[in-house]
């Protein structure tokens, strides 16, 4: 099963065997653990439940956390013939370098934005007798159908969304200190929770 969760560490910078400069992501990536393993038997469906990052017996556990003693549990659909049981642990050894794989993360809030920031418009003339309406909107409506269009692209809230970032190479694997670096971006600021699969 090539799927496993981590926390976003932050950017950097890696040097290729070439000299080249790429600019990557550190996640701290595992270890994860199978909770559970659903089939379509019982379930209807085949998925594997898994857990990451262990509350230490110091913290207080919730009653809707009684028997799952992990921070952030995922379920991730897997094939019949995948052979993940439940307590099997789960690292980065499933993992190649230069391998493609699939992050999901929680976009950066960015709070209500203008239609400027949020939608790309391009703003008004700054001359001619332009005042005050610079990064406005402009009109939002016609004499018919007198009300706003359904979808008309405003001012809002921005961020704070499920985003899929899609084919990103693994530069490196520690699998000593569960660090995966990967070339690019990824969404989120550091400690964001993601989700990583192979492809």
């Amino acid at each position: 099963m090539k799927f496993i969760l981590g926390k976003k560490i932050g950017m950097s910078q890696f040097f290729t065997k070439e000299g080249r400069f790429v600019p990557v992501t550190l996640i701290e990536a595992g270890p994860c653990y199978v909770l559970q393993r659903k089939n379509k038997e019982k379930d209807g469906y085949e998925a594997a439940q898994v857990g990451y990052d262990a509350i230490t017996k110091a913290k207080k556990i919730k009653k809707t956390q009684k028997g799952k003693e992990y921070k952030f549990i995922k379920e991730q659909r897997i094939e019949e013939k995948d052979p993940a049981k439940t307590g099997d642990k789960i690292d980065l050894s499933a993992f190649k370098e230069q391998e493609n794989i699939n992050i999901v993360g929680t976009s950066k809030g960015k709070g209500f934005q203008g239609a400027m920031k949020l939608h790309n418009f391009k703003g008004k003339l700054a001359s001619h007798g332009v005042k005050h309406e610079h990064r406005t909107i402009g009109s939002i409506g016609s004499r018919w159908p007198q009300r706003v269009v359904l979808g008309k692209r405003m001012p809002g809230r921005m961020g704070g969304e499920r985003t899929t970032v899609k084919n990103l190479k693994i530069v490196k694997i520690d699998l000593e200190n569960n660090l995966l670096i990967v070339r690019g971006a990824v969404p989120g600021k550091p400690g964001t929770v993601l989700e990583i699969t192979g492809r």
